[in-house]
């Protein structure tokens, strides 16, 4: 399968980083085919343009020279891996910027009617498999009172946009966990990488 692994973290001694190595190597063991995006490495632009949101649902001219080989990209996959902190409970604004920009109309969703109107359609049915690795600053009992938006949208929004529900790997209270819970997570992505 063609795995495309998409990492949002900008410190390559992060344990985030190793996870998304981590889950870039199991893949590869497994016989899958990688695509890895490392959204920092690669400086991606995160913020959509003026010009960008007034021609957004201008399909096909809404793929500007930019955005075309990350579509590419994202269009050739059978499957997609995020790996990713939460912060503020969200996304990294470099991980939200890549969905502004490249999940677009005519790429990941139709609206049928036209326009900005109508029934959304989901249009990535190439993938196969979605997961969301991550972690979290919060505990899991903060994260819950919060609502935990990250893990609501990755699975609602996912299962809508990629017509698979997604798997969600977590570790929670990040910044207080043991090193023995960090490996622990560390074995458990490779794991499901292994099998994915």
């Amino acid at each position: 399968m063609r795995v495309h692994v998409i990492h949002a973290h900008p410190v390559e001694t992060s344990f985030n980083r190793a996870l998304f190595h981590a889950a870039v190597d199991s893949l590869e063991q497994a016989g899958h085919g990688v695509d890895a995006l490392n959204l920092y490495d690669e400086d991606f632009p995160a913020v959509l343009s003026r010009e960008e949101r007034l021609g957004y649902h201008d399909v096909p001219g809404n793929l500007t020279e930019l955005t075309r080989p990350y579509v590419d990209r994202l269009t050739a996959a059978e499957a997609l891996v995020f790996v990713h902190p939460v912060w503020n409970y969200g996304y990294p604004a470099i991980l939200k910027g890549y969905f502004d920009r490249i999940f677009l109309p005519g790429v990941t969703f139709t609206m049928q009617g036209g326009g900005d109107r109508g029934k959304l359609v989901p249009g990535l049915s190439n993938i196969r498999k979605a997961a969301f690795i991550t972690t979290y600053g919060g505990d899991r009992w903060r994260t819950l009172v919060m609502g935990d938006p990250p893990r609501r949208l990755a699975m609602r929004w996912g299962w809508v946009t990629f017509q698979t529900r997604p798997k969600y790997l977590a570790l929670y209270d990040m910044n207080n966990v043991t090193q023995q819970k960090r490996q622990a997570f560390l074995g458990r992505v490779k794991k499901e990488m292994g099998r994915f």
